[in-house]
């Protein structure tokens, strides 16, 4: 007897992720007269809206893996668009500041971003985008993972 193989139309992790490439790849375009990838414009916006932040806590703010955020950071110390500091509550500890470059840059792109969101708004409709961002952050923010993991 041959195992069960899921349809992989039916699969949520395969759609969410097409999905998310799919976006990705619109935003990428828009994004690139500035020089940014859209992974890159959200690290510089969050920490251009938060202030200083350390790796630990940019990472869980972007719902990415410590190792990746290093990893995409890499390309904007490089090109003085942030930089690590001393954590002004703990000396020990590192964080993230956004220079002026970088400021400027973020600055630049959102003009870029802005018209990527119009872009997909005006395709997908604005209130079944706003629809799936508020389904997206739930399914992200909720016990769903937490579950899974119990069940192992």
């Amino acid at each position: 007897m041959t195992p069960a193989v899921s349809n992989p139309a039916g699969c949520n992790c395969l759609a969410l992720r097409q999905a998310a490439r799919h976006v990705t790849q619109i935003y990428d375009r828009f994004l690139a007269r500035s020089g940014l990838r859209a992974t890159q414009y959200s690290i510089l916006a969050r920490l251009k809206r938060n202030g200083a932040m350390t790796i630990n806590a940019l990472a869980a703010e972007l719902g990415m893996e410590r190792t990746t955020l290093g990893r995409n950071i890499r390309p904007l110390r490089r090109d003085g668009l942030l930089e690590v500091i001393r954590a002004s509550a703990d000396g020990r500890a590192r964080e993230l500041r956004l220079t002026q470059r970088g400021q400027a840059r973020v600055h630049a792109a959102f003009k870029d971003w802005t018209r990527a969101q119009a872009q997909f708004e005006s395709a997908f409709g604005v209130g079944r985008a706003q629809t799936l961002r508020r389904l997206a952050h739930e399914a992200a923010g909720s016990a769903i993972g937490e579950r899974a993991a119990a069940t192992k």
